[in-house]
């Protein structure tokens, strides 16, 4: 099993300053690219201080100037925000200066705060269908002139400007947790990266069965991989818990704001909805929050990560941004490297 890593600029109050957050993120690139996991990615979003994302290319492009090998994901790209040609060019420019690193990445989004800024009317639920006009676009446009006449984008004659370095085109990647979206992935040949939330291994286990059975219905030439996703806190003593759970748990109050729309933004900074009140809760809940995610002394998250790698899980993804403390994600990612990766590397 190989590894990736999603680290994101974040701030949750105005007291954290913008540069240390900066310094700190591509640090923490660094550490990754120096212990060999295999991509990092970087979000897109939209005036949300605690995932500061505001062009993926763009931070990529940085990270690609102070790395050696690492790979360079876009996670993901929403495409309902932008125009066919303007991705497609892009991608490619990042896949250029970075001599064939970029792992494109594209997706649906997330939360209907942003939509109801950034595409006004649209539902978070419908937005799957950009994603399957989108992609066979962009793919086109890599390889040369095209014209589109689609449901949400139409254009004469172009192409992509300039070209990807790989061919015939960098590794694709689909955010996926619905069926269709699984389907269409395998269909069209992308890798899976899937995020459970903060829910059971047993939702891993019912997108692995999704995966499996897209696969067995559309028989692809090569497998695709599966990637997942979760928040991963690696302390020394079980103790020590406490201190991660509180940042997710603080965190998690404001992701639920965005995802369901449910309170104001203030500033960039979303407010916090109280997670007893919601109707997933028990999803809050300490012990299972302890449990699901992954959480854990050396040896039990080594525990853990076996029982994804029995499941097949081919890369999992290392989540470090859940509004914890610089210092903390450091000791968590040094710990991941020094402690936990030796025992799937051997």
């Amino acid at each position: 099993m190989k590894f990736q890593l999603v680290i994101n600029m974040e701030r949750m109050s105005l007291d954290v300053d913008m540069c240390s957050v900066n310094k700190h993120t591509l640090e923490m690139v660094q550490m990754a690219d120096a212990a060999g996991f295999e991509i990092v990615w970087a979000a897109e979003h939209y005036g949300i201080e605690m995932t500061i994302a505001p062009n993926p290319f763009q931070i990529l492009t940085w990270f690609a100037a102070h790395t050696e090998r690492i790979r360079l994901g876009t996670a993901v790209v929403v495409a309902a925000y932008s125009h066919p040609v303007r991705v497609a060019g892009q991608a490619a420019l990042l896949d250029l200066y970075s001599n064939g690193r970029l792992e494109f990445g594209i997706g649906s989004g997330a939360y209907q705060w942003e939509f109801d800024r950034m595409k006004p009317g649209l539902k978070q639920q419908q937005a799957y269908r950009y994603v399957q006009e989108m992609l066979p676009v962009v793919k086109a446009l890599w390889q040369g002139d095209c014209t589109h006449s689609g449901e949400f984008w139409q254009f004469p004659s172009a192409t992509s400007v300039p070209k990807p370095l790989q061919k015939p085109h960098p590794p694709i990647w689909l955010a996926a947790r619905a069926p269709v979206t699984f389907d269409f992935a395998v269909k069209n040949n992308c890798n899976i990266m899937s995020w459970a939330l903060t829910r059971p291994f047993s939702e891993v286990e019912t997108y692995m069965a999704r995966f499996k059975c897209a696969l067995n219905e559309h028989l692809p030439s090569a497998k695709p991989l599966f990637a997942t996703m979760r928040q991963t806190a690696v302390y020394p003593k079980p103790e020590d818990a406490t201190h991660y759970l509180d940042a997710l748990i603080a965190k998690s109050g404001r992701f639920e704001n965005l995802f369901k729309n449910l309170a104001d933004v203030k500033n960039g900074f979303p407010e916090k909805v109280d997670v007893e009140q919601l109707s997933t809760r028990r999803e809050f809940d300490r012990a299972e929050l302890q449990t699901n995610l992954m959480f854990g002394t050396p040896d039990v998250v080594i525990d853990k990560l076996q029982a994804y790698q029995a499941l097949g899980v081919d890369h999992y993804i290392y989540n470090a941004s859940y509004g914890l403390d610089m210092s903390s994600q450091k000791q968590s990612l040094q710990l991941f490297i020094d402690e936990v990766m030796p025992a799937f590397q051997r």
